[in-house]
């Protein structure tokens, strides 16, 4: 039997948040018996933390279709539950995932992610977003969609407030486009430094998601190159999420810029748990 814990992720309060399994010991496991607990649980994703000898762990991250090299949530979700459980300490510490060794820094309230070498795409044409999603024209709010990311990539197309209650994605139109792992559709509040987003990851498996950490720090390189935040030093932007899913999330985040170009990114969040228990092995 493998220990396993539930958290919510992106909240400080139980059953908000996006929700992640953390199973423990399970280094010896096969990639196939992984995916299988992964399926079981049936959450956006299920990760496997496990000894490294680079880093203070290795973690895998599995959605409930595919492994992935690098994601935010399960990455804040258990660098807190395994500091926690006394099995890393609080503070600075490294995580080894399939994007590299990247910094976590586990606070007595928020949890920091940096996210891996930014990459940002050129501009996309926003009418076949749109179209996929079920909006119009008429609720585009640019500057122009990109792909970005800092790990794995995500499309962004910003729109107008009120367009996020009637975003419906259509997966036959959405995947054939080549959006890397999903779209976010959001919009942004210069007034408040504020973006209100919805994920879409048909791509890997996850319909909507209610928190994407590696989404959000993307979208931090996107409004750098799209303008929306300065061409130099870092500043400080807030995503909201999941609130259409009844799964409320706060994503805090940071994006530092050098002559136009974004060079660094980092999410945080808190952390609730939720549940414990044990699981069979597949």
């Amino acid at each position: 039997m493998l220990r396993y814990e539930i958290v919510d992720v992106f909240t400080d309060r139980p059953f908000e948040g996006n929700p992640l399994a953390v199973v423990l010991d399970g280094g010896a496991l096969t990639t196939r018996q992984m995916q299988a607990l992964a399926r079981e649980f049936h959450l956006s994703e299920t990760v496997f933390p496990m000894a490294s000898d680079t880093a203070d762990y290795r973690l895998r991250i599995f959605t409930p279709e595919t492994e992935l090299p690098f994601a935010g949530h399960p990455s804040v979700g258990a660098a807190h539950t395994l500091a926690r459980l006394g099995r890393i300490p609080a503070g600075a510490v490294v995580q080894e995932c399939g994007a590299g060794l990247l910094p976590v820094h586990v606070g007595p309230e928020l949890v920091t992610l940096t996210g891996g070498q930014p990459q940002v795409g050129d501009e996309l044409d926003p009418a076949d977003l749109l179209g996929a999603v079920g909006l119009s024209p008429a609720d585009y709010a640019g500057p122009a969609p990109r792909k970005a990311g800092c790990g794995i990539s995500f499309a962004y197309l910003s729109v107008h407030p009120d367009a996020l209650s009637r975003t419906v994605p259509d997966l036959a139109r959405l995947l054939p486009l080549g959006l890397d792992s999903g779209l976010s559709v959001s919009a942004w509040d210069s007034n408040t430094g504020t973006a209100r987003a919805r994920v879409f990851a048909g791509e890997v498996g996850v319909l909507e998601d209610p928190a994407t950490g590696s989404a959000a720090l993307g979208y931090g390189l996107w409004l750098v190159v799209g303008g929306l935040l300065g061409p130099e030093g870092t500043h400080g932007y807030t995503v909201r999420q999941g609130v259409e899913m009844l799964r409320p999330s706060t994503l805090a985040c940071t994006v530092t810029a050098e002559g136009g170009r974004p060079v660094l990114a980092t999410v945080a969040g808190r952390v609730a748990p939720v549940a414990s228990g044990t699981i069979r092995e597949p």
